[in-house]
């Protein structure tokens, strides 16, 4: 009983203690009307695309589809596109009919490129996509009306090289050589939308206009310099959502941030709130939202996310430095650069928020993460360089055979090739100077051959089924190689596969990596994750700031 007594005497001081707080809090939180009290996104899911489409420059691995009404729906196009005998097309070994299949991401513009996949249906006798091209698939939505499949518009077209899943396992088992991908290799015909939907109880023309004015306050775009809002409201019922460029690798953080932002306040009720989050945002129970709460309200909040800079906790840190980011505010660097070195969970969203922002610490912050071990961090902070700037002389590097890009680092530390496998086929050097040990006898597919066994060149021959062989000469250097393997006419699937079979046989002394980016969906929500290595690394960080504009006119320099 004493116990009992002792315990209901301390909760009630407690509440005691806490209620007129609580309650005030309860009280501004009830009195602040959002855009996602009234609203709810739409366009936010992906886009399933698919079509019939036909592989060609097999060698003798295709196959004569089966009489279907994919056999029908494929000679029905090939028809339209004027191939006079399609079924004889068709009946060669060089070709297989393919079923292609893209996802079109939300926000995406009419011109973005996308991948697709390439496979042969369960039925089809087809050995191997290897070295095939896909001819030009027009890709629609598929839809499941009653008993039959109803085909909808147009999206995109794709087109490009086939390359084989058992490229980059490395295990060319029956079913990895009848799957693929063509790497960005399909060309969106319209924009996705976005937009909000007004909730039924809530529509009509002035709550429409509301909204439109709340979220115009804070979010505008320039449109051939004219500067206007991103929120058209359509009707009483759905309003119009331009992406904001800061957000065009987030989309789904900028949709949460327009949901909270807030409507018309007094300005009392406006000092108030920003104090309740301030509270909230030093609790890692509720931080996140309170970062997000904060960057809904603009740069009025960046001075309160900057206190929660010092805070102790690593979750607070970083969720007000994410939000800091998006308002292109600097403090953020420090805490977004360590967390992108030393935190997995975070690394995503860390370098994309780093990514966001136009101040010049964020970008040397990127430019020193292309020098470090991990080859996440590395390829990450290389993927928003290019997002920010392809032409950048740190990043920048040439297309070869007009298929795929060739880019060579001047990086400190151990040697890297990345290879890529989604968004954009390309390859990636993190160091100079890389070469191929001598002497050297390689063979990449059945058509490449590379012969370094006598003297300090290579031989590179290509064969071609019904042609004579093909050969050039060339240097050990690696990009040499790869230039000379695309001028005896190899593509991207071929430089992968002498990359593959370099670094198996120990010919290539360097780490070969394949799509080594860091995942948006392993973000942890943990309070206990600030460790002495992040703090370490934030401290580290700030006292390097100072040295990244001489680092990166050396690396300008060299690229030079």
């Amino acid at each position: 009983m004493l116990a009992a007594s002792l315990a209901a005497g301390c909760t009630t001081s407690a509440v005691r203690l806490q209620s007129p707080e609580a309650d005030e809090f309860v009280r501004i939180e009830e009195s602040v009307k959002r855009v996602g009290d009234y609203t709810r996104p739409v366009g936010m899911q992906f886009l399933k695309v698919e079509s019939v489409g036909l592989a060609t420059g097999l060698h003798g691995t295709g196959s004569d589809p089966p009489p279907n009404s994919r056999r029908g729906t494929l000679v029905s196009e090939m028809q339209q596109r004027g191939v006079s005998n399609p079924n004889q097309v068709l009946g060669s070994p060089a070709t297989s009919l393919v079923l292609v299949r893209g996802y079109l991401p939300p926000g995406i513009r009419k011109g973005d490129r996308f991948d697709v996949e390439v496979r042969v249906s369960s039925k089809s006798e087809t050995a191997s996509l290897a070295d095939g091209w896909l001819m030009q698939t027009r890709l629609r939505e598929m839809v499941v009306l009653g008993a039959g499949i109803r085909e909808g518009h147009e999206l995109g077209l794709a087109e490009g090289s086939i390359m084989v899943d058992a490229l980059v396992k490395g295990d060319a088992d029956s079913v990895s050589m009848i799957r693929g991908r063509v790497l960005g290799g399909a060309i969106a015909a319209r924009t996705r939308d976005l937009g909000l939907s007004i909730r039924n109880q809530h529509q009509s023309v002035r709550i429409s206009a509301i909204l439109g004015i709340a979220i115009n306050k804070r979010f505008h775009v320039f449109e051939q310099g004219v500067k206007r809002g991103v929120a058209n409201p359509r009707t009483d019922e759905y309003l119009d959502l331009i992406v904001h460029p800061a957000y065009r690798n987030n989309i789904v953080r900028y949709v949460r941030v327009v949901d909270q932002i807030p409507l018309r306040m007094t300005a009392a009720d406006d000092l108030a709130h920003l104090q309740m989050l301030e509270r909230q945002l030093l609790d890692p129970a509720t931080s996140e939202k309170a970062a997000l709460k904060l960057e809904a309200i603009g740069r009025t909040a960046a001075d309160v996310l900057a206190k929660a800079l010092k805070s102790n906790d690593g979750a607070v840190r970083f969720y007000s430095a994410e939000a800091l980011a998006y308002l292109d505010d600097e403090r953020a660097v420090p805490v977004l650069a360590a967390t992108a070195r030393t935190e997995r969970g975070n690394r995503w969203h860390a370098l994309t928020a780093l990514g966001a922002m136009t101040e010049l610490e964020a970008y040397d912050s990127l430019v020193e993460m292309l020098h470090v071990e991990s080859a996440e961090v590395r390829y990450g902070a290389f993927s928003q360089l290019y997002e920010l700037n392809d032409r950048d002389p740190v990043i920048s590097g040439e297309m070869l055979g007009g298929e795929f890009g060739l880019h060579e680092l001047a990086t400190t530390g151990d040697p890297m090739v990345h290879i890529s496998r989604s968004r954009r086929a390309e390859i990636v050097i993190f160091g100079r100077d890389l070469q191929l040990q001598l002497p050297l006898l390689l063979f990449a597919g059945e058509n490449l051959m590379i012969d370094g066994r006598q003297g300090d060149m290579l031989k590179i021959t290509q064969f071609r089924a019904g042609q004579p062989e093909q050969h050039e000469y060339c240097s050990t250097a690696l990009n040499d190689v790869m230039r000379t393997v695309v001028q005896l006419g190899g593509g991207y699937p071929d430089v992968v596969e002498v990359l593959r079979k370099a670094k198996a046989e120990k010919y290539l002394d360097a780490r070969v990596v394949v799509d080594a980016l860091p995942s948006a969906a392993r973000r942890p929500r943990n309070a206990e994750r600030s460790t002495r290595a992040t703090v370490a690394a934030v401290e580290s960080e700030g006292s390097a700031a100072a040295g990244r504009r001489t680092a990166t006119k050396e690396i300008e320099s060299s690229v030079r």
